[in-house]
């Protein structure tokens, strides 16, 4: 066992030294490549015609053909700056990803699961061998995906496609599944690791490219803007070290055409789960939420992820740190009802929800197809609508009654889902909205169940000065379980918010 160990440890070493050796060797080579690719696009103003004027409906503003900068068209992957793809290193990376958790399991933590064999491997991939795990909670729905993006950027960070990267993801995770463990293959594993981690995996590949693209002026900021770009997507980070383009700086400034716009409320909350009081008997903690939104938004063809959007909520609730995240991001997207007043646009999304309250736990990826409209109200005013719905692959919805293995007290099931919200904009200084998203669970893993979740809300929103606002918002979740064995099991969660926003546009 020690000789197979030591080996393993040296084959390790060997692909690293050619990882680092290769790429040191061709730096050089890809950092020309690159200087080549942005020396093909032309200046804006010598091949867009460019209209000025108030009313202009173009996609371009002053700001993108000033000071001889560059841009590639809305039509073409803004993200692909250097098109030549790098297999050996990407498949490199993607068994690193593989082997170093592997080895971490193996040789310090000593766990017998990891002593996987040939034998283990050959039962592991007939289709009877696959199970539902007893993860916790956080490991399958956060931690999982996590590791998914790595598999995902592996690959997206060396130039292949969004679907060949989501490929990459779902290999990493089936041979992680059938091969890491001596463990039965896990079915939710294999769901959350491939569908989370390919959300998670593009939206850091663009948000990272979308800081690097911006010019810069100094080597400061050069510097600032590659490390914050690291912190997003490390793996990234660390092909641009080998590649030698950390902190360089090239002919002609390539910008993505996509905005980014982030909101960061800081305020108090009031909840209650126990008599559902929120004035005389409620609890008041502090929270935090960021809100990100990615958009192309004048595009009317959407390609993957052209659009997303990221909540982020953490707070002082004693039940969990992060209290919630969602993600939506555009699959694909037509314009639709062209014959109808107002502007509609029809999406295919991958969503992620993640909700932890004192009152229950809630986690879940679906696809929903949606109806996005928006409706001119006169001068500065306007109303969006969004309508939409559609299957949940998998969510994870908490059971009282159980405990499966060591750690997990929630079920698995499918279900399907319907999202609707509105929203009027006035004079781009009072904005008013409602939001709905409703889902029904079946259990497949567990005690045998359905559920019923419901979360709406209501907010309100002045802007104070140019970037800072006042917002009020209050709603509930509500869980409802129905057990076939069980007493039936019905959960609520009111809350009201009121936070000091800052918005920023990138």
């Amino acid at each position: 066992m020690t000789k197979i160990r030591f080996f393993f440890l040296y084959v390790i070493m060997l692909l690293l030294q050619f990882l680092l050796s290769t790429q040191t060797l061709h730096a050089q080579e890809y950092i020309q490549e690159y200087i080549d690719t942005v020396n093909n696009f032309e200046p804006l103003q010598n091949k867009i015609p460019f209209d000025t004027t108030k009313n202009s409906k173009s996609i371009l503003t002053s700001s993108t053909v000033t000071n001889g900068n560059y841009q590639l068209p809305n039509y073409q992957d803004t993200i692909n700056h250097n098109p030549r793809k790098h297999f050996a290193r990407a498949a490199t990376e993607w068994f690193m990803f593989q082997a170093l958790p592997a080895s971490f399991n193996y040789f310090i933590r000593k766990d017998p699961y990891s002593h996987i064999t040939l034998n283990n491997w050959f039962k592991h991939l007939k289709p009877n061998a696959w199970a539902w795990d007893d993860n916790a909670f956080a490991t399958n729905q956060i931690a999982h995906p996590y590791h998914g993006q790595l598999y995902f950027n592996a690959f997206r960070s060396n130039n292949y496609s969004f679907l060949q990267s989501s490929a990459a993801t779902l290999a990493g995770s089936f041979i992680w599944e059938t091969a890491g463990e001596t463990q039965a293959p896990s079915i939710n594993d294999l769901v959350n690791t491939t569908y989370g981690g390919i959300i998670l995996g593009e939206i850091t590949h663009r948000i990272s490219q979308n800081v690097l693209s911006r010019p810069t002026s100094s080597l400061a900021e050069r510097q600032g803007k590659e490390v914050l770009a690291f912190f997003i997507n490390p793996v990234n980070g660390l092909n641009r070290l080998l590649d030698g383009r950390w902190g360089r700086v090239v002919k002609g400034a390539v910008i993505d055409s996509s905005t980014v716009r982030a909101e960061v409320d800081f305020g108090f909350r009031r909840f209650d789960t126990k008599d559902l009081d929120i004035i005389t008997k409620g609890k008041t903690d502090y929270f935090v939420r960021l809100s990100l939104i990615y958009s192309n938004d004048d595009i009317e063809n959407k390609k993957p992820f052209d659009d997303f959007y990221v909540n982020l909520e953490v707070g002082g609730d004693d039940s969990s740190f992060v209290n919630t995240v969602n993600v939506y991001a555009s699959l694909y997207g037509k314009r639709v009802l062209k014959n109808l007043p107002g502007r509609h646009l029809g999406v295919l999304s991958a969503n992620y929800d993640f909700y932890h309250n004192e009152a229950f736990f809630y986690g879940a990826q679906s696809m929903n197809y949606n109806v996005i409209s928006t409706f001119s109200l006169g001068g500065k005013n306007r109303l969006t609508t969004t309508l939409g719905g559609g299957p949940v692959i998998l969510a994870a919805v908490p059971d009282p009654y159980l405990l499966f293995g060591e750690s997990r007290n929630y079920n698995y099931g499918p279900g399907v889902d319907v999202r609707g919200s509105g929203e009027i904009s006035v004079l781009n200084r009072f904005k008013f909205g409602a939001q709905y998203h409703g889902g029904y669970f079946v259990t497949l893993s567990g005690n045998e169940s359905h559920y019923f979740l419901h979360t709406a809300s209501i907010s309100g929103s002045l802007r104070l000065l140019k970037n800072f606002s006042l917002n009020m918002n209050s709603g509930y979740f509500r869980l409802e379980g129905n057990f076939k064995d069980y007493p039936d099991v019905n959960k609520s969660y009111p809350f009201a918010r009121l936070s000091l926003g800052y918005n920023v546009l990138f």
